[in-house]
């Protein structure tokens, strides 16, 4: 999703950033987030972030240290999106799409006013994550095609080949990261991922363990 707005280093990044927890949800750079926002809360977030820079940090709570159920811990890594894409939908609820810029890494929660959490960030340990493409090279793309073609044959599920044959390594690691079926600490692994070479080795290993649970004792392997 192409943006009105080129940001090419942290220093061109807000310090502070909304954060939107969310379990589950994982927003990479340059990856497209959809979203249904009816939180009150939220709905106060988006009309602020439209009003400024259109960003929000996605977060997702820590489910191995939860802390209270109206604020809980959070993991200290995320990726702030800029919303490109905004509706209305008559019945008091914003659908977005955000589109991720770079990852950041908690500093401090802030104390504000908001009904919604803020915090102080930092870009810097994800520089990377402001060129784009970079690393294509290093992924194993056969070995992440054979995994994903094993994984929509054990579901039987169908999949648009030709779309996933034109896509770039980035675009299609991911894209499949983002949509993977995993819990939490999986799609928090894939997000830390220091590179897009390891973040396809993540997907790999952990599709690969999905199957082998679900597979029942004298059923052939998946070739």
């Amino acid at each position: 999703m192409p943006m009105n707005v080129t940001y090419r280093g942290p220093s061109e990044l807000p310090a502070t950033v909304p954060v939107f927890p969310l379990p589950g949800a994982l927003l990479l750079p340059r990856g497209q987030m959809p979203l249904n926002i009816f939180e009150p809360r939220y709905l106060a977030m988006v009309d602020d972030a439209l009003r400024g820079n259109r960003l929000i940090g996605m977060i997702q709570p820590d489910t191995a240290h939860p802390g209270p159920e109206d604020k809980p811990n959070l993991y200290r890594v995320g990726c702030v999106g800029r919303i490109t894409q905004f509706a209305e939908t008559g019945d008091g609820r914003y659908l977005l799409q955000l589109t991720g810029v770079a990852r950041f890494r908690i500093e401090q929660e802030l104390a504000v006013d908001t009904a919604y959490r803020q915090c102080l960030v930092d870009y810097t340990p994800f520089s990377d994550d402001f060129v784009a493409r970079k690393g294509e090279k290093e992924v194993d793309r056969d070995e992440l095609l054979s995994a994903l073609r094993d994984f929509l044959r054990a579901n039987d599920l169908k999949a648009d080949w030709d779309g996933i044959e034109a896509a770039p390594n980035e675009a299609l690691v991911n894209a499949l990261a983002m949509m993977s079926p995993y819990g939490p600490a999986e799609k928090q692994a894939l997000l830390e991922a220091p590179d897009l070479k390891t973040r396809a080795e993540i997907l790999i290993a952990v599709t690969k363990i999905e199957l082998a649970k679900s597979r029942t004792p004298g059923d052939p392997p998946l070739q």
